[in-house]
């Protein structure tokens, strides 16, 4: 019973959400309506307008960007939402939460203290997670839910496909600026960052990835031509 509790409070997050369809005012800052289904906080709409440009795909596809306490282990989290959860695919909305805080190992990050194209990177790995919920049903999500927090290598599958998503829609130098930001850091540990790159698409990897997307290109160019 203890085992089946602890599981639901794990997965609850990935539930967790609600939508607004209007611009609206809260006690933080002003939100603004992009694209007639975007919800966007007014201090980020630049970094958040450029990530979504490189994702034509969703811009039939209602998001909120909001602020969040308590975020764990992560400065972005993006998530399905309940409300219509089990709706159809082209039916359902999404939450892009952020920490306006991000504490790692004793390290404080601030909305303030992150550069603009590594925001932008860090939008378009999320924009990237949300491309990949829209290929799955809703006990798709529930089971990509209980894996991701059950298991590293499934964590590790989920994360490399976000940055690929993001990479093959041609964000691939705010991916590495991201990738950079963290990696080279100087005041995190290296316990850290080796989890970063055991997790996540290294920068090597990424330009693998964009070779071989200019490959394809250049292939695609000769056919048509």
């Amino acid at each position: 019973m203890k085992k089946s509790f602890y599981l639901f409070l794990l997965i609850a997050p990935l539930l967790v959400g609600n939508w607004s369809c209007a611009a609206k005012k809260n006690m933080e800052e002003e939100k603004i309506v992009y694209q007639q289904n975007k919800i966007i906080p007014e201090s980020i709409l630049n970094e958040a307008k450029i990530a979504l440009s490189y994702y034509p795909e969703l811009k039939d596809v209602e998001i909120e960007f909001k602020f969040k306490d308590g975020i764990k282990k992560s400065f972005m989290q993006a998530q399905p939402n309940k409300s219509n959860l089990f709706k159809g695919k082209n039916d359902r909305t999404y939450n892009i939460y952020m920490s306006s805080k991000f504490v790692i190992e004793e390290e404080e990050f601030s909305m303030a203290d992150i550069p603009s194209d590594v925001l932008i990177g860090w939008l378009g790995h999320e924009l990237g997670h949300i491309m990949d919920y829209r290929d799955k049903s809703a006990m798709g999500l529930i089971i990509f839910g209980i894996r991701y927090i059950t298991s590293d290598n499934y964590i590790k599958e989920a994360e490399r496909a976000a940055d690929t998503y993001a990479v093959n829609s041609g964000m691939s130098d705010y991916i590495l600026a991201t990738k950079n930001f963290i990696l080279n850091h100087s005041h995190l540990s290296d316990t850290y960052k080796n989890r970063i790159a055991r997790l996540y698409l290294s920068p090597e990897e990424i330009l693998v990835l964009v070779n071989e997307l200019e490959e394809r290109l250049e292939e695609a160019e000769k056919e048509e031509s």
